[in-house]
């Protein structure tokens, strides 16, 4: 039996609010395995956010643990984080963070390079992905001269061109209206199945959270 690709163990996230502390999250627990995937909903304002940043080592638990692919990343040096990340993880947000100066195929082979391959692979590599998301005809336009549904189509891809064991979704959906959703939200759970990655996506869509294989509500900064 593989391990899991992430395990929170015992999470909880306090902030201080003036001098009143919040507590976001109490002792969450969760595993999430290989192709699994996981709907998080809850409240605005609930601690998704929060929960999905931690599970991704982009900010650090009050206490708990968090193992990525049997790491503990909330241990690793930042740089030790960022190669980890680059590796296992792969991230889509609700806007889509893309660099609007570069190609939709520059943006999606950013990853590649990072981790170090040839620019001509990188490009191969973000051609075939973003030709899997259908947008093999706009692989030189900018972020500016696509639509928001193709922005997004792009920031899929890029999540997904390094074959990551999981991808962390944060309303992936959310900024764009009911028909580009459901068509972008398809493809996420297609190229899922197909490259049996992991996706957790913390969405406030009933309709979207009931297609997934497990749906999980946060409340009260528990996870149940």
């Amino acid at each position: 039996m593989s391990s899991p690709v992430i395990n929170c163990r015992g999470v909880s996230k306090t902030f201080q609010q003036g001098n009143a502390p919040v507590h976001v999250l109490k002792n969450v627990e969760l595993q999430v395995n290989e192709g699994e995937a996981i709907a998080i909903i809850g409240a605005s304002g609930s601690g998704k956010s929060t929960l999905l940043h931690i599970l991704g080592g982009l900010d650090a638990p009050s206490s708990g643990e968090v193992d990525v692919m049997g790491q503990r990343i909330d241990k690793l040096s930042a740089l030790e984080q960022g190669k980890l990340r680059n590796r296992a993880l792969g991230f889509v947000y609700q806007f889509h963070h893309l660099l609007p100066e570069f190609t939709a195929l520059e943006n999606v082979a950013i990853p590649l390079a990072i981790r170090g391959e040839t620019t001509v692979n990188a490009k191969e590599r973000a051609a075939i992905i973003l030709g899997e998301v259908g947008l093999a005809h706009r692989l030189t336009h900018k972020p500016g001269e696509l639509s928001g549904g193709e922005r997004q189509r792009v920031a899929v891809a890029r999540a997904l061109v390094t074959h990551p064991a999981c991808v962390l979704a944060d309303e992936p959906t959310g900024n764009l209206d009911r028909g580009t959703a459901d068509q972008v939200f398809a493809l996420i759970l297609e190229l899922n199945a197909k490259y049996k990655t992991a996706l957790v996506m913390v969405t406030h869509d009933p309709t979207l959270a009931a297609k997934m294989q497990r749906t999980l509500t946060l409340t009260d900064g528990a996870l149940r």
